[in-house]
């Protein structure tokens, strides 16, 4: 428990009712060996909640591997999860020990599973039925480790339009647990925010902050679309950015005033014609949109051109077009 208090408490605490329940079903969880299956909106606390059954599961005193399944090309998926051995292809110049064997004992995390190609969907579906691996070049190993993944997408959904495999997803779902949005969590807002204000503090060796009275009910009202990562990454804004020790409800209301301001933008577009309107309208959407699939793949072209359902070279010539640096 000690050891779960220092890896993931700094960030994954709550003491809403919604939260405490999560948290129930995440400690039951730990104590299994089964494939387990973590969803919830981007910024709710998924990689956290896989620490957090890691560290109170019996395998907590081995490795925690994290991957993110969208940062790795198709083509180096079986390599970087399986390694290779010396001479496998022309760029094997020497052994790679691969993710699964980094993770041997404890716990191996796939992110955004919902990424794989339908190629790396069947490789990883062929490993989970046995733990039996091979290096590319190599030869039969197995595997003794636990496979938690995590998704911010409806899995069953994806195997209807058939992005999906059917069978790899109740392979995948045999436990699922889903991190409730930090709106649904009563009370949390104001909680977390203290918790990232003495976090903070400590971090950048400020004096200690506090927030007004007036600024809780702003916080608790707010919907935080960008959940718990939003929270902290505002609060550690704020107090890096006010002078006085405390924060007042003016500096939080002026968070709604960073963002554009999308009903004068939409007023402006009723100056143009129809058609130069809607141009204007397709190309902010294109710039909007692809840099933000950018920013999610981290400059990753080919996984950002499978989020986007397109080719390589398709999405390549749209990124020219809309003036996006690759």
């Amino acid at each position: 428990m000690k050891r779960m208090n220092s890896v993931v408490e700094p960030a994954f605490v709550g003491n809403s009712p919604a939260f405490n329940a999560t948290m129930k079903i995440i400690s039951r969880i730990a104590r299994c060996e089964a494939i387990t299956l973590i969803q919830g909106e981007t910024g709710t606390g998924k990689e956290l909640a896989a620490r957090a059954i890691h560290y109170l599961s019996p395998r907590s005193d081995h490795p925690f591997i994290p991957v993110n399944c969208a940062a790795i090309p198709d083509s180096l998926f079986e390599s970087e999860i399986f390694g290779h051995v010396k001479g496998a292809f022309t760029d094997a110049k020497e052994n790679q020990i691969g993710l699964v064997e980094h993770a041997e004992g404890g716990t191996l995390f796939l992110d955004e599973i919902e990424c794989l190609s339908a190629k790396g969907q069947a490789t990883l579906l062929r490993f989970l039925q046995d733990q039996i691996y091979r290096p590319i070049g190599g030869k039969d190993q197995v595997a003794n480790l636990r496979v938690v993944v995590a998704t911010n997408r409806d899995l069953l959904a994806m195997t209807r339009s058939g992005e999906f495999r059917l069978d790899l997803y109740y392979r995948l779902a045999l436990l699922r647990v889903t991190i409730p949005a930090l709106r649904e969590r009563a009370g949390d807002p104001e909680f977390l925010a203290n918790h990232f204000i003495k976090l903070g503090c400590k971090r950048f060796g400020l004096n200690q902050k506090f927030l007004h009275p007036d600024a809780i009910e702003w916080l608790n009202t707010y919907d935080w679309p960008g959940n718990v990562r939003e929270l902290e990454n505002f609060i550690y804004n704020k107090i890096l950015l006010s002078e006085e020790d405390s924060i007042v409800a003016g500096e939080l209301t002026t968070y709604k005033n960073d963002k554009p301001a999308s009903d004068n933008t939409q007023e402006a577009l009723f100056n143009l014609t129809f058609d130069s309107a809607k141009k204007q309208l397709l190309n902010n959407f294109a710039q909007q949109y692809l840099s933000k699939l950018l920013a999610r793949t981290n400059g990753n072209i080919s996984a950002a051109a499978r989020l986007a359902g397109k080719e390589r070279r398709t999405f390549t010539r749209l990124l020219e077009k809309n003036g996006i640096e690759k």
